[in-house]
């Protein structure tokens, strides 16, 4: 059965064609090291250039699992820019003489830990409320956290943390803040808050990489940015910068929010950032006195957008009354009402995501107000 789904799997990607190149994906060589079990797993490395479509890994995974044997999430595809030469006789060439430089190649930075991205492919979806209390589930839990703030436009870790003093420089090199057991950094420490942040990309870049390597954060088990919502600059920058470990996408349930996120998915995808998973935020709502769940915004969102990209759903939190006035108030909802629907999720999610990133099961303490 092996050799039979093994060349099933392989005329299904020579079927898929690079417009670019104008031949199927094995012919230009872009996929390496091609593995499938007889339980129906399948992994490889997939060589996207680019100028490449993005859509070209969707299209693989989706081919992939649509044959008998193999199910999505047990396609595990590994993105990869091949950045230089080509690989083989059939890769796509380098870059010409007037190309641009290729990126800076990312540190290693132990120091941090794990280096996890918060993100989302749209504003106002309460990604930095989830960013907030993870770190502050992660610092409960005994561990060295580090929270930086990578939204150079729009910094509301400050607010949200309740701090905003300007931070010391000590022999070159700047202190953080702390709040909750978490160490802080953002721009919103640093200039004043009206002030508007009018930069372009190469400005943007200087400060992530001001932020990773110019701030005392002494030694992390775990360095959470949050990142603006988009795939522009920061998102970029960072994964540039330094070694990424994974990324959550935070959504809401409505098609909208979810079809941006997808977008933010992709990008992580194609610079190599694997998914971590998927957390909904503003779920529906159920009324403590009759019972009733009302979706306020569809529902079933985030479990589309984990379907769709292969990866696993962490969790839902539900709407709840005053959680935004808490955070406005600098009091993350896990520290203020532990006990509420929204802070327990939000604590599951924090504990399966450290199972995740640890390999082992490790039950984070529920905090008390």
């Amino acid at each position: 059965m092996t050799d039979s789904l093994e060349a099933r799997v392989t005329s299904a990607l020579a079927r898929i064609r690079n417009p670019r190149l104008e031949t199927d994906l094995l012919s230009a060589g872009m996929i390496r090291d091609l593995a499938v079990t007889e339980d129906g797993k399948v992994s490889f490395t997939f060589l996207l250039a680019r100028e490449d479509p993005a859509t070209l890994v969707r299209e693989a995974r989706s081919a992939l699992a649509a044959l008998d044997g193999v199910r999505r999430e047990d396609v595990k595809i590994n993105v990869v820019d091949p950045g230089g030469p080509a690989r083989s006789t059939h890769a796509p060439p380098g870059p010409s003489p007037g190309a641009p430089p290729p990126p800076p190649t990312p540190l290693e930075q132990p120091n941090l830990g794990r280096i996890i991205a918060v993100s989302s492919g749209k504003g106002g979806v309460g990604k930095s409320t989830v960013a907030a209390n993870l770190a502050v589930a992660f610092a409960a839990g005994g561990h060295a956290v580090g929270l930086m703030d990578g939204d150079i436009y729009g910094p509301n870790i400050p607010r949200m943390f309740g701090v905003s003093a300007r931070p010391e420089v000590i022999e070159g090199k700047i202190r953080p803040l702390e709040a909750y057991g978490v160490k802080l950094m953002s721009l919103g420490f640093l200039v004043d808050r009206d002030a508007p942040a009018i930069w372009r990309g190469p400005i943007i870049m200087k400060v992530i990489q001001q932020f990773l390597r110019d701030v005392d954060w002494g030694r992390l088990d775990y360095f959470l940015v949050d990142l603006p919502p988009g795939t522009g600059d920061a998102q970029l920058s960072l994964v540039q910068a330094t070694h990424v470990a994974g990324a959550i996408i935070v959504t809401t349930p409505q098609e909208m929010a979810v079809g941006d996120a997808l977008r933010g998915a992709r990008m992580f995808e194609r610079v190599g950032v694997p998914v971590i998973g998927i957390v909904e935020n503003m779920s529906g709502f159920t009324d403590p006195d009759t019972g009733k769940r009302i979706e306020f915004f569809a529902a079933g969102g985030g479990r589309r957008l984990a379907d769709e990209i292969g990866a696993p759903l962490l969790g839902e939190v539900p709407l709840q009354p005053g959680l935004t006035q808490l955070a406005d108030a600098g009091r993350p909802i896990l520290t203020a009402e532990p006990q509420t629907p929204a802070a327990l999720a939000l604590q599951v999610i924090a504990e399966t995501l450290q199972e995740k990133l640890a390999g082992r099961s490790f039950a984070l303490p529920i905090l008390r107000g």
